[in-house]
């Protein structure tokens, strides 16, 4: 089934990747809240969490790593990348701890940039 026709049908099929062994599997929205079985190794997990979602995000990491450097301690690339609780999280400590915490938006700045993080869909930041 290709993406095309994926998106045409009424419910929203997902190609995930088995987390033990990595082939992929497409998980229909019908098993949402299934156990579902790899059919390469046989493994279970709950399909209403799958382990990751594969594919390329419309989020740059090049935004959201320079975002990370210069404006982390605000959490202003969680925002970007649509983690709004933790981006209030890391504003809020910025003034709890008087900046302090600044250091983790630098560290995720630094991460965004290597390609580690994901956007809050899961998927790979182009």
């Amino acid at each position: 089934m290709t993406t095309a026709q994926t998106t045409a049908m009424p419910h929203q099929d997902w190609i995930i990747h088995c987390r033990w062994c990595g082939q992929a599997m497409l998980l229909a929205s019908e098993h949402a809240k299934l156990r579902v079985a790899c059919p390469h190794c046989h493994e279970t997990f709950p399909a209403c969490q799958p382990p990751l979602r594969y594919g390329l995000s419309s989020r740059s990491k090049v935004v959201a790593g320079v975002l990370g450097i210069i404006f982390g301690c605000w959490g202003v690339h969680r925002f970007y990348l649509g983690y709004t609780g933790i981006g209030l999280l890391q504003l809020i400590l910025f003034f709890v701890t008087f900046g302090v915490s600044s250091i983790w938006g630098l560290i995720e700045g630094i991460l965004c940039l290597v390609g580690s993080m994901r956007d809050v869909d899961g998927l790979q930041l182009r």
